[in-house]
């Protein structure tokens, strides 16, 4: 029989370990979400991700990207975030900006394609959501003008571009640049059948008079205390217009942003988190929080690239503080991971070479439920995997498939028609599933619920078994079906809402 001291201790370490949730997978209690933002980055500046260098042929880039979505789908991802304007240059025939240089090494030369309607059809041709990702303001990584392609805007019109820290930037301070960048963007959203446009995190470059756009602050900034109040004037004027010409051209697009993690720290201002990290609204002159509370976008992905307990930017600490923030303002809150960390040998924090390090972020989030979603950066970490983190990740909290999140505003919006199971057959290697749609239109993705009786939530994700690629039928086999079983099917439309389910076909 043990002895009290024995029992005294196994108590206190079951207290202690209860105090830690539990991985989704672990915890039976747990209810996964049925819709949940599920994406990674795929990064084309300097040939970070897509393509991979200069120099290869259309079949060659195809090929790769073809690889980058089929990792999506193995890591049970449900999005994909793709830079096709990183520098002031197209992914596609753009009459703004020319060909990008990371497609072919050379600026303005036709790569033979068009890659943006590559990207698109092959990213929805499996049940993935395409969100363009854009940088606003960088025209090139190095700082010579006469170097970018003779047709480039910053070569027509000179006094657009600044340069600063060994690149060139167009300066925001200019209201016919501001409205040219947002010309050049909604030139793809509104050319091309995209899910999403999505800023990253640059605006402008720094905090400092060595930027010097000296001479538009004497022509546009009378009214402002400083430089400082109206640089974050052009940056809130190019947000918010962005959003109502979004909204004006394509208003069932999503259109968020994703900063860096920090606003302010509460040394500056006791609204900001209890950080001490670079700020957002001094250093780039974006007002993130502010953003959200004028309710100026659909979502914000702040870059929370710290680690649990990391004492100038503490990843527990955050979270809370970006969902305080976002909550009752109808701006679905989604967390960029820094997946490019996890494993790095140069990270010198043991935290970083922790393989669940990054699950134990998810699994924070859970106790946040204006979180809804994560979006790893980027698609080659997600990849390289090191240290086992992504598996770790993926095996404790994606079990289960995911919707994406549907935006608030367009929830209330008219749903697909209900589609039928035309049947659920025993097969050699499991259950075949056949879905057929009923409505004009095609929906966009189905899912498959199984249930071993007719007692079925279509609220809980633990029924859900699938999200398959649309169409006006669609087929899968659940390879750990049987007999008995009942399946059902919802149809889905490119915004995520959902019909009713159908009627219930039973393996016999």
């Amino acid at each position: 029989m043990p002895s009290r001291r024995t029992v005294l201790k196994g108590l206190a370490l079951a207290v202690a370990a209860s105090a830690v949730p539990l991985p989704a997978f672990a915890d039976t209690g747990y209810i996964p979400p049925l819709r949940q933002m599920r994406g990674m980055w795929i990064a084309s500046v300097v040939n970070i991700n897509w393509p991979s260098k200069t120099g290869l042929s259309v079949e060659e880039q195809k090929a790769e990207y073809l690889g980058w979505l089929d990792l999506a789908v193995q890591r049970k991802l449900n999005s994909v975030f793709v830079q096709i304007r990183p520098t002031a240059d197209a992914f596609w025939p753009s009459p703004f900006e020319p060909w990008s240089q990371w497609l072919t090494g050379t600026q303005g030369q036709d790569p033979g394609y068009d890659p943006l309607a590559f990207l698109v059809e092959e990213t929805h041709k499996r049940g993935l959501a395409f969100h363009a990702w854009f940088n606003p303001y960088r025209v090139s990584m190095q700082p010579d003008p006469a170097k970018l392609h003779p047709s480039h805007p910053g070569r027509q019109h000179p006094d657009w571009i600044l340069p600063f820290g060994g690149k060139l930037y167009y300066n925001p301070g200019m209201p016919e640049v501001r409205k040219f960048c947002q010309d050049a963007m909604l030139d793809a959203i509104t050319r091309y059948d995209i899910d999403g446009l999505h800023f990253d995190d640059y605006f402008y470059p720094t905090n400092t008079a060595a930027f010097d756009d000296s001479a538009a602050y004497a022509k546009y900034g009378a009214g402002f205390p400083d430089l400082a109040s109206w640089r974050r004037n052009n940056v809130d004027l190019m947000v918010s217009e962005m959003q109502q010409r979004v909204r004006q051209a394509k208003p069932e697009i999503s259109w968020g942003i994703s900063p860096s993690g920090i606003w302010r720290n509460k040394a500056s201002d006791p609204l900001g988190s209890d950080t001490a990290g670079g700020q957002s609204y001094d250093n780039l002159h974006a007002d993130t929080r502010g953003w959200v509370k004028k309710g100026w976008l659909d979502y914000i992905a702040p870059q929370i690239y710290w680690y649990i307990g990391q004492p100038p930017a503490d990843y527990s600490k955050l979270i809370p503080w970006w969902s305080d923030v976002a909550d009752g303002t109808g701006t679905l809150l989604w967390i960029g991971q820094a997946a490019y960390k996890a494993g790095d040998p140069a990270q010198t924090a043991p935290q970083w070479q922790d393989p669940a390090e990054l699950s134990k972020h998810l699994t924070l989030n859970r106790d946040h439920p204006q979180v809804s979603g994560d979006i790893w950066f980027s698609a080659g970490d997600v990849r390289a995997d090191r240290i086992g983190s992504i598996t770790t990740a993926i095996k404790d909290h994606y079990q289960h498939p995911a919707l994406a999140p549907v935006l608030p505003r367009l929830a209330g919006g008219e749903p697909p028609r209900r589609p039928v199971v035309a049947y659920a057959l025993c097969r050699a290697d499991g259950v075949e599933v056949r879905m057929v749609a009923t409505g004009r239109d095609e929906p966009f993705q189905f899912a498959i619920f199984r249930s071993s009786d007719e007692n079925v939530s279509f609220d809980d994700a633990r029924n859900l078994v699938a999200v398959v690629p649309g169409g006006r039928q669609a087929r899968w086999t659940d390879a750990d079906g049987k007999r008995g079983d009942r399946y059902y099917a919802v149809a889905v439309d490119r915004v995520g809402r959902t019909s009713r389910p159908s009627h219930g076909f039973r393996v016999v």
